[in-house]
């Protein structure tokens, strides 16, 4: 079993049984009690248990931090919502821009409406978004090289926010974890939440992509406050709350 299946069997396991000794997940997973807490230590990082000592109880419900899905599954939800905001990316982005585009899958779902720009150059550490992208034929695509993370079939690490540094553009379209009116931008992906602080600092313009279930949603990596951003694009007008403190940030929502 991968570490990574060991590890959300774990936190499912816990979850269903509430507190929990290191001994008995040692025993039910057939692993040393020092793999246990490792695993337990990055899994209390991703917000998803707590540790106590000798042992892990579950996060209380209000206070859990949002973990994802895997990409596949991420494709397949919200799939016309996602559609609605990629149809407006025209608003925002026009023919020659120059735009960061991080891996996310409403970001993926994006690419069919801007290969149909012209002149489009884009940045990005997609894997799958630069294949997408350079069908179209309609511009450049540069491919950030790093450590490749083949879940999200995308690039990260230093190398990737080194040569993020050697580019200046136009927007950096992004799409977040969740965003909430008094934490921010968040993201449950350590290594993108750094990919996107690095586009951030290099574009001109920071516009997310955000289906409605996003909004008051918190995950564990912080991204940037509500003022670092210009526009959101959604499917639809998100709660009083957060249509208020975006208001106020000053951000656009068309």
């Amino acid at each position: 079993m991968k570490s990574t299946q060991r590890q959300d069997r774990m936190a499912a396991f816990v979850a269903s049984e509430g507190e929990v000794t290191v001994d008995a997940l040692a025993a039910r997973f057939d692993v040393s009690v020092e793999t246990v807490r490792r695993d337990l230590a990055k899994l209390e990082d991703q917000g998803r248990l707590r540790k106590f000592h000798g042992g892990a109880r579950p996060v209380p419900a209000q206070q859990r931090l949002h973990v994802e899905a895997s990409f596949e599954a991420r494709m397949n939800e919200e799939r016309a919502a996602k559609q609605a905001i990629a149809a407006k990316l025209t608003q925002i982005v026009h023919p020659g821009d120059t735009l960061f585009l991080d891996t996310g899958s409403t970001t993926l779902v994006a690419c069919s409406v801007l290969a149909e720009l012209r002149g489009l150059t884009v940045i990005t550490n997609s894997v799958a978004a630069a294949e997408k992208l350079s069908l179209g034929g309609q511009g450049q695509v540069y491919l950030l090289g790093g450590a490749y993370a083949r879940g999200n079939s995308q690039t990260v690490g230093a190398m990737v926010l080194e040569q993020i540094g050697r580019f200046r553009a136009d927007h950096a379209v992004l799409t977040p974890t969740g965003v909430d009116a008094e934490a921010g931008v968040t993201d449950a992906n350590a290594d993108e939440a750094e990919i996107a602080r690095a586009m951030i600092n290099s574009a001109q313009s920071v516009t997310f992509l955000t289906v409605p279930s996003k909004f008051g949603r918190k995950a564990a990596f912080h991204v940037c406050g509500l003022t670092q951003i210009q526009t959101v694009l959604a499917a639809g007008p998100p709660d009083d709350t957060h249509l208020k403190a975006l208001g106020t940030a000053g951000v656009a929502l068309p």
